[in-house]
C-alpha cells in the first residue's frame, strides 16, 4: 500500500541531499533568491523516527491552482527527525527561487516511513485515506522580494502529536497496524529568530519541556524534550513573554526524592536573540 504525506532553526545543519538549481540567464540571477528548505523536530517517546521523504513541492498562484505547484530539486532518501532536535535542522533543499509569493508548501511520502519503539520493535506509520496526495501547510502567503537574499523556511514537526497509536491496539497484534501518522508541523519563515535553552538537574528526568507564549491570546505553545545530558533548546519563537513547563517522563530510583513538575514564568524572548534561563532544577 503506498500511502504520502506531507510534513523546516539553523543551527548545526545536517546536509542530506544538497540540490542546487541554477537559472540560466545572468538578469534571472540577479533577480533571484535562494530558498531554503530545512526540517527540525520536537522528539517523542520512540527511538527512531524515519520518514520516506520522496518530494517537496512549492505552490506559487491563487489557492485551487492546480498549475502552481513547483517541484524543488530534492533526492528521495529515508530521515531520522530525531537526529534533528535542540536547535538542529536538516538542510532539504537549496534553490535558486524567482522573486514572488509562496502560498504552500507540500512534503509527500513514500511507503517506507516507520518508526522505532522503546521496545526496539519496529512498526510501519500508516496514515488516514484521503491523504494519497500529501498534506498541504500554509505559508501566510511569504513574500520573497529582496533580491539576492537567502530566504529559509523551517518544517518544525512535533513527533508527540504526530504519531498516533491505535486505541484497539494490543502486543500480539499486527505491528504495522500500531501507528497512524497524522502530521502536526508548523511552518516558520526563518525572519522569525527568536528562542530559549537551558538544561534540566537531573537530566534523568528526561522531561517534556513546553514553552507557552503566554502574551497573546490563545497562546501558542512549543515543545521540546531534554536531552540525555539535561539540555533542551527551542527555536524559531516569535518575541514574547512566555511560561515553560516541565513534565518529567522518568520516575527516579527507589530511595531518591522523586522528580517533579515545574513552571517558570516571566521568560522573555526577543527576535535575533537566544535566551538562556539556566538550568531549572526537577527534585
Amino acid at each position: 500500500m503506498q500511502f504520502h504525506r506531507t510534513l523546516l532553526y539553523t543551527l548545526v545543519a545536517a546536509p542530506l541531499a544538497l540540490v542546487s538549481c541554477n537559472n540560466d540567464k545572468a538578469d534571472d540571477a540577479l533577480a533571484s533568491s535562494t530558498l531554503e528548505v530545512r526540517l527540525t523536530d520536537a522528539p517523542g517517546d520512540f527511538r527512531a523516527v524515519v520518514l520516506d521523504v520522496q518530494k517537496i513541492e512549492i505552490h506559487l498562484k491563487e489557492e485551487g491552482n492546480p498549475d502552481g505547484w513547483r517541484l524543488l530539486p530534492f533526492k528521495a532518501q529515508p530521515i531520522n527527525v530525531l537526529e534533528y532536535v535542540n536547535g538542529r535542522s536538516a538542510l532539504l533543499v537549496s534553490s535558486d527561487f524567482d522573486p514572488g509569493t509562496l502560498k504552500e508548501i507540500r512534503l509527500v511520502l513514500g511507503p517506507d516511513s516507520y518508526v522505532t519503539g522503546r521496545d526496539g520493535q519496529r512498526y510501519d506509520l500508516k496514515t488516514p485515506s484521503g491523504q494519497s496526495s500529501g498534506i498541504k501547510l500554509k505559508l501566510d502567503k511569504k513574500n520573497l522580494y529582496q533580491q539576492r537574499d537567502n530566504y529559509q523556511l523551517l518544517l518544525d514537526f512535533d513527533v508527540a502529536k504526530s504519531i498516533v497509536e491505535r486505541g484497539n491496539w494490543k502486543p500480539g497484534n499486527d505491528k504495522k497496524e500500531r501507528y497512524l501518522l497524522k502530521p502536526v508541523i508548523r511552518v516558520v519563515a526563518q525572519d522569525i529568530r527568536g528562542g530559549l535553552r537551558g538544561t534540566v538537574t537531573p537530566a534523568a528526568a528526561l522531561p517534556q519541556v513546553l514553552a507557552i507564549r503566554s502574551s497573546i491570546t490563545p497562546a501558542d505553545t512549543f515543545s521540546t524534550t531534554a536531552d540525555v545530558a539535561g539540555a533542551f533548546q527551542l527555536g524559531a519563537l516569535p518575541s514574547g513573554t512566555y511560561r515553560v513547563e516541565f513534565f518529567p517522563t522518568a520516575t527516579a530510583l527507589a530511595g531518591q526524592t522523586g522528580y517533579k513538575q515545574v513552571i517558570r514564568t516571566g521568560i522573555t524572548v526577543t527576535n535575533d536573540q537566544l535566551t538562556d534561563i539556566g538550568s531549572t532544577p526537577l527534585q
